[in-house]
């Protein structure tokens, strides 16, 4: 297979989750697309297909033939370089609902009035007219309503009729067209209907009504669904519109769509910063709160990373540009919640199932009930059996349970990246509720992760010389621990010597040559391979390790010359959120490289009491095995990259990162600020969203279960099905966009 090209492309004619069944199985049963997800509250379908299998206007094509639109393709392409997402479609629809909703009212307003006095004697007394002519007024002030506001109904069902398919469309043409057709014959052409002098009942109150009602609904519905996507919007701009750059020694404004990489950006107190860069001159405070859910401004001096969207406190400073669009931080996370966005999670998959059905099992519902009044109902049966087969149809549309679940992952997504919290796709958020037992590494995780060397201690050996051999062995390395001694030696001004040899012992240290001298700096375990032995040291690391620091011991030819003690400070909220999860019942687990005592230490200041020392990165993955054999589910949060085989294996995997740092794409879950805490917030999202997902899920089956039955007992008219139908599905979207009020 070749490389995939990865789409998320609006989808016109929607209008139910009975759409989104056909879309999918229209593009789903082509060779080469795979991935097809289509998602009713976004109105967008994503795939991923070989270019060299299909190319994009076959699968538009078959779209098109299933009765839908694929739109404005070219924006869309993930390839794309910008993060420009083009809202103009949805407001597009909204304005041309709101057009006809209009239009509809003010046509339906005088036929209700008409319909509803015309019941009263003074009303004949005022206007003294026949009832065939009243009826003929209605008909010449509905037919407006139906083939003006109501086209859209009546165009879909068409499409939908010539490919053998229903959907809530098809519910709404049936109805009225049955009620606009039966009047219209019996206004036009009553001897058709009856044969006795008494006029029959015409239906255009029904019908107008109907028509107004719906289109109310959508336009209300669409109102509510713009809201969801506010997260999305309120990221885009964050972006600033323009910037000022130093380009040829001149300081020009320019457009941020114009900049390119390596330019030079100058930043004033209280300006946006437009894209990620790399502080070159100057120093400041930067509030990247609304980026990575940080709190407090951070201080930035020359060679610090910036980060698009955030904010710059006080101070100016001048930065070059890394990375835009896409590839930017800020760029990165509008991409992931938008493809979250449109993700389903499993709890959907019932929904999807049902209304893949429901349309043409409500049609049979609705024959079934005219035929059954027409049958055993009284002299008025046929009015009884058409009202009922009209209402039938109009309460049962499943909109309710199509926007049920997609809208609420769109909220609970959003409100989730306003707090630095990436969600991968909705079967993420919906399993972080479930977690039972979380793995943290110590450093990064419960620790800042970033070492400071606190002790030194030699046996009749120079500690200048054992600081200068130990940093210049890890001077090749990228551990932290290795990292913080080779700072403290450049704090010292020590100047580092060449490695002739260097082996790297994954989770134990490093072995190197330096002309004849053979070093090995590392932990117990990397002695004792070596058969290296430590008395002269017992005491010092015992009494340092029970103090919670890591101690790395430094041999020279085969002798323990000096050990240097290194402290990771824990985070400020590390025990506070320790606290938190285990009043949500969750089994916090604390696995560590470092030695027992030292892991002990750390535990027991957080408040953690399983842990497991000495851990090597690949043994991380049989404790995670070891709980999921419990029947727990097992989140691990790791750095995303050292913890890769964990995360992998774990059900939910969580990178613990900041800023530019982060691996988005190794992990279910990101969080940005990198502590605790976003975990508690992230579990509480995932339960809040989870609950309000069941509670839509309820009113929306309940509402069908209910109304379907009382329409067919002629208990339900249809004007109050069609207001009913249309509160089920507000309701719906309004339930999850409380989540947006939701505090962490």
């Amino acid at each position: 297979m070749g490389e995939l090209i990865k789409y998320n492309v609006p989808v016109e004619g929607m209008t139910c989750a009975s759409c989104v069944a056909r879309v999918e199985k229209a593009i789903g049963k082509l060779d080469g697309v795979t991935n097809v997800n289509v998602n009713f509250a976004t109105e967008k379908a994503s795939f991923e297909i070989d270019p060299k299998k299909i190319d994009f206007s076959k699968i538009a094509g078959i779209v098109e033939d299933a009765g839908y639109k694929l739109s404005n393709v070219e924006k869309f392409q993930k390839e794309d370089s910008q993060n420009e997402i083009d809202f103009s479609l949805n407001n597009d629809f909204f304005h041309a609902i709101k057009k006809d909703f209009r239009f509809a009212l003010l046509f339906t307003i005088p036929i209700f009035s008409i319909s509803m006095l015309m019941e009263f004697n003074w009303f004949h007394q005022l206007f003294p007219v026949s009832m065939d002519y009243i009826n003929k007024i209605l008909l010449i002030l509905t037919t407006p309503v139906v083939f003006v506001s109501g086209k859209r109904f009546y165009v879909a069902f068409w499409n939908n009729l010539k490919h053998f398919a229903a959907d809530m469309n098809s519910l709404v043409a049936i109805g009225t067209g049955t009620a606009y057709g039966y009047s219209l014959l019996a206004t036009l052409f009553p001897v058709l209907i009856t044969s006795s002098f008494k006029l029959p009942h015409v239906y255009y109150d029904s019908t107008a009504v109907i028509i107004t009602l719906i289109l109310l609904g959508r336009f209300l519905e669409n109102r509510a669904k713009q809201k969801t996507n506010s997260a999305i919007r309120e990221l885009l701009e964050l972006k600033p519109k323009e910037t000022l750059v130093r380009r040829n020694g001149n300081e020009i404004k320019v457009k941020v769509d114009e900049l390119v990489l390596k330019d030079i950006v100058i930043i004033k107190p209280g300006e946006k910063i437009p894209s990620d860069g790399k502080i070159i001159s100057g120093s400041t405070t930067i509030d990247e709160s609304m980026v990575t859910g940080e709190s407090f401004p951070l201080e930035k001096g020359i060679g610090a990373k910036v980060i698009g969207g955030t904010i710059n406190k006080n101070g100016t400073f001048d930065f070059e540009i890394t990375a835009l669009g896409k590839n930017s931080v800020l760029g990165q996370i509008i991409t992931l919640v938008e493809e979250a966005q449109g993700s389903k999670a499993p709890i959907q998959k019932l929904a999807d199932k049902v209304a893949a059905v429901f349309v043409p099992v409500v049609v049979g519902i609705a024959i079934l009930t005219f035929i059954s009044w027409l049958v055993f109902g009284d002299e008025n049966s046929f009015n009884f059996a058409l009202i009922n087969f009209v209402a039938v149809l109009i309460i049962a549309c499943p909109c309710a349970l199509g926007l049920a679940t997609p809208t609420a992952i769109i909220v609970g997504t959003g409100l989730g990246a306003k707090h630095g919290i990436l969600i991968k796709n909705g079967e993420s958020l919906e399993l972080a509720h479930k977690i039972s037992t979380i793995i943290v590494d110590k450093t990064g995780t419960l620790t800042e992760g970033k070492p400071l060397v606190t002790d030194l201690i030699t046996n009749n050996f120079s500690e200048e010389e054992l600081l200068c051999l130990a940093a210049s062995v890890e001077n090749k390395s990228e551990h932290p621990i290795g990292q913080a001694i080779v700072e403290y030696a450049q704090i010292k001004k020590i100047d580092l010597k060449n490695l002739d040899t260097f082996q790297n012992i994954t989770g134990n240290g490093i072995t190197a040559l330096i002309g004849n001298t053979t070093i090995l700096v590392g932990n117990e375990n990397l002695l004792k391979e070596y058969s290296i032995k430590n008395e002269k040291f017992n005491k010092e690391f015992s009494d340092l390790s029970s103090e919670g620091k890591s101690t790395v011991f430094v041999a020279i030819d085969g002798e323990v010359k000096g050990i240097i003690a290194v402290e990771d400070p824990i985070k400020a909220n590390s025990k506070e959120a320790i606290a938190e999860l285990k009043k949500m019942n969750i089994n916090v687990v604390m696995v560590t490289g470092d030695n027992q005592k030292t892991a002990a230490a750390i535990a027991k200041r957080v408040g953690i009491e399983n842990f497991s020392a000495q851990v090597l990165p690949e043994d991380k993955l049989k404790i995670v095995e070891k709980f999921q054999n419990q029947n727990h589910v097992v989140a691990v949060a790791g750095d995303g990259i050292n913890d890769s085989p964990a995360l992998a294996k774990s059900d939910v995997g969580i990178a613990m990162g900041s800023g530019t740092d982060v691996a988005i794409e190794s992990s279910d879950i990101t969080l940005l600020k990198g502590d605790l805490m976003s975990i508690v917030k992230m579990i509480k999202l995932s339960r809040r969203t989870i609950r309000i997902i069941k509670q839509n899920l309820f009113w929306a089956f309940i509402f069908n279960a209910i109304g379907i039955p009382l329409a067919a007992l002629g208990l339900l008219n249809p004007m109050f099905a069609a207001l009913a139908m249309s509160f089920s599905s507000v309701s719906v979207v309004s339930n999850s966009l409380r989540l947006r009020k939701s505090k962490f």
